[in-house]
């Protein structure tokens, strides 16, 4: 099982590009970051993270991921890169295709697509959509940058997305497009992964909810004609846990990523120390 670092970059954290190097230098497959373009004042929406409710003060501070990311890719040559995961009803798919072509096409192919549909509705409807429309809409942008992703000229006409035909370049290295791997643990989400995603990234699971849906996925993918072992399975931001890990990966997690504190520097370039000493021995 491959394992990946997750941590929430921000202005008071390690650069990327630093914590990028040692991830890449100790050996672990890969690195993710999350996004929150804006937390509005006053939420009323809970955090889902805790019994409080209250969002953490990283929650408001992260940085673009793709930016982060890109930065990233400037110093590194095998870690894949990874959003973790990026709130596509929070974006435009037009301009969000180009940059994850852009991305996949200067780090030469070692983006990763995680992808979600959001807890705060606050949030999502500040980008203008509602939402009780943000799973259609995520689907509907997906299928939209799968065209643009792969064809000379593409055009899209949803619900939600329509555009006529137009071109975009780059087209991304990674053929036939980045992996897009699904987050979450909603009723459907089997049916989600195997309809139009090449993976799955459920975070807060134990490894018992974690074999049961890899199972029905497995048994959609069958009934679909695809083959289960191309879908991927990513357990989300699990502890440094040999023993935790393994259990994940008896259930069968293809890949763990273990959340790193948002640490200044020495801090954090010693947790991946201790990261590394347990789960990469």
């Amino acid at each position: 099982m491959d394992i990946g670092i997750a941590m929430f970059v921000t202005q008071s954290s390690i650069d990327i590009a630093e914590l990028a190097q040692a991830c890449e230098g100790h050996g672990f497959e890969s690195l993710w970051v999350p996004e929150h373009p804006a937390i509005p004042a006053g939420p009323k929406t809970a955090w889902p993270g805790s019994p409080d409710g209250v969002i953490p003060q990283m929650y408001y501070e992260c940085v673009d991921p793709f930016v982060a990311l890109g930065r990233a890719s400037s110093v590194t040559t095998t870690l894949k890169l990874g959003t973790g995961i990026c709130l596509v009803p929070e974006r435009n798919p037009i301009l969000l295709a180009k940059e994850i072509a852009t991305l996949d096409y200067f780090s030469g192919g070692r983006f990763l697509f995680g992808i979600g549909t959001g807890w705060l509705r606050e949030e999502t409807e500040l980008f203008g959509v509602e939402f009780s429309q943000r799973i259609g809409y995520t689907r509907e942008s997906i299928q939209a940058m799968k065209e643009l992703w792969t064809k000379e000229t593409a055009e899209f006409h949803g619900k939600h997305i329509d555009f006529p035909p137009i071109y975009s370049s780059p087209k991304p290295v990674q053929k036939p497009h980045p992996p897009v791997l699904i987050g979450g643990t909603a009723p459907n989400v089997a049916r989600r992964v195997v309809s139009w995603g090449d993976g799955w990234m459920p975070n807060r699971i134990t490894p018992e909810q974690l074999k049961e849906t890899r199972e029905e996925i497995v048994r959609l993918a069958l009934e679909a004609g695809r083959d289960p072992h191309t879908i991927e399975v990513s357990v989300f931001g699990q502890p440094a846990d040999p023993e935790i890990l393994k259990a994940y990966e008896d259930a069968g997690a293809t890949r763990a990523m273990v959340f790193a504190e948002s640490a200044p520097r020495d801090d954090a370039l010693r947790q991946l120390d201790d990261y590394a000493r347990r789960l990469l021995a």
